[in-house]
């Protein structure tokens, strides 16, 4: 069942609308990892009166762009012209979602791109190291999974496993939202405040230092580090807390990860956190790169920080700038009606009713730094590490390591 909401945002030139599907990649069955991001793929290159060319001309002659993108627990396809052309290219979304075409010959090279994409994938040894470190941390959760899936499993997906994984999809949750009031949607004023009640599952760990560490051995000049663990749905009261950690962590020059390894000791060439929004229980993750050399050095300091967020709380100073800042990325979100569309429509299928500008900030102002110390020792007094890297290198920061976590 599809269900319809209208965003009344001040008025522009152009429309979206966006359809949410409640399920992506945590749908894929076992031994048909990355099935869904063929499906989705395939879904868009045509349907009923339109294949693959004509569909792609008929979008551009209009100047629009047709969008998708699976995540782990969703799939998002949009569609996006001037208001003019919008009532000629809004009904392709009900064609696509509906009457695709799903032709084998398409299949094909979607099925040959999705290899093509995960062996180019595997070259970035970032990416290598972020599925050490979830695997490690979800084990056999579907977020232990990358959404493109793994070579032997899409080298062994048929067209008719397709076929019948879109028979699946066709009885999933929908939702579309549109900035358009033509396309007869409801009012956000009218949607029901119910929080989703179902719980997340959470794999629980009590696991050994070294059963939460994991490790590749790489030719390059480059260690990569990754410290993390798995926390909260996006449902949770504990999101916004953790939010404003990563605001302290990771937004701008002033934040604690900057300040440390790039000002006072410039020994990194990227870092940050990796905190996404999730219907389930979200990774957070504290990223870093850095020379052979300073590796070692960094994951001390990393060490250190991260003890001080297990038993020090924020100062009154940290943690105000902290939230300032989280509140002034939320304006930079809403600079964007893509980006509005896709973040309500997404939230509306969590069960979460979008809340005011300034309700949210009043939220934010209500978190103290005990209530961020209580959810650090929650989450992360055992982490999970993974590093790329030498292994000499490796094998040395693994005995610190197991000395301090």
């Amino acid at each position: 069942m599809l269900k319809r909401y209208f965003l009344n945002n001040k008025k522009r030139n152009f429309s979206i609308a966006s359809i949410w599907i409640k399920g992506g990649s945590d749908m894929d069955s076992t031994r048909k990892k990355g099935i869904n991001k063929i499906l989705c793929s395939l879904l868009t290159r045509g349907c009923e009166g339109f294949d693959n060319l004509t569909l792609s001309e008929y979008i551009e002659s209009f100047g629009a762009e047709l969008n998708q993108e699976v995540f782990e627990d969703g799939i998002s396809i949009s569609i996006k012209s001037l208001n003019e052309y919008f009532s000629k290219l809004f009904p392709l979304l009900d064609l696509i979602i509906n009457k695709p075409t799903l032709s084998e010959i398409e299949f094909q090279k979607v099925k040959k791109s999705s290899i093509d994409f995960i062996k180019k994938d595997k070259e970035n040894p970032f990416n290598i190291c972020f599925e050490k470190w979830r695997k490690k941390v979800y084990s056999n959760h579907p977020y232990a999974f990358n959404t493109i899936g793994n070579v032997n499993d899409v080298t062994k997906i048929t067209h008719k496993d397709v076929l019948c994984e879109f028979k699946n999809f066709k009885s999933r949750e929908m939702y579309l939202i549109s900035n358009n009031p033509e396309i007869n949607g409801e009012n956000f004023g009218t949607l029901e405040k119910n929080i989703l009640k179902e719980k997340s599952r959470r794999v629980h760990h009590n696991l050994s230092p070294m059963n939460r560490f994991d490790y590749i051995d790489n030719d390059s000049n480059q260690t990569i580090i990754m410290m993390g663990n798995q926390t909260c749905s996006r449902t949770s009261n504990e999101y916004l807390p953790l939010k404003v950690l990563e605001s302290y962590l990771s937004y701008g020059m002033s934040a604690a990860l900057f300040k440390l390894f790039r000002e006072k000791h410039g020994i990194t060439y990227d870092l940050g956190v990796y905190y996404p929004i999730r219907s389930g229980n979200a990774p957070f993750l504290v990223y870093l790169s850095v020379s052979n050399k300073q590796a070692v050095f960094a994951f001390e300091l990393l060490s250190t920080l991260w003890k001080n967020l297990l038993f020090n709380p924020l100062t009154d100073a940290e943690i105000y700038l902290a939230k300032e800042k989280l509140k002034a990325s939320f304006l930079l979100g809403n600079q964007s009606l893509d980006e509005i569309l896709q973040r309500k429509i997404q939230l509306i299928s969590y069960g979460i009713s979008p809340i005011s500008e300034i309700d949210l900030n009043s939220n934010i102002e209500e978190i103290s730094s005990l209530c961020i110390l209580k959810l650090t020792n929650k989450y992360f007094s055992k982490p999970f590490l993974s590093i790329s890297g030498n292994e000499n290198i490796c094998l040395e920061i693994s005995n610190i390591w197991k000395k301090n976590f």
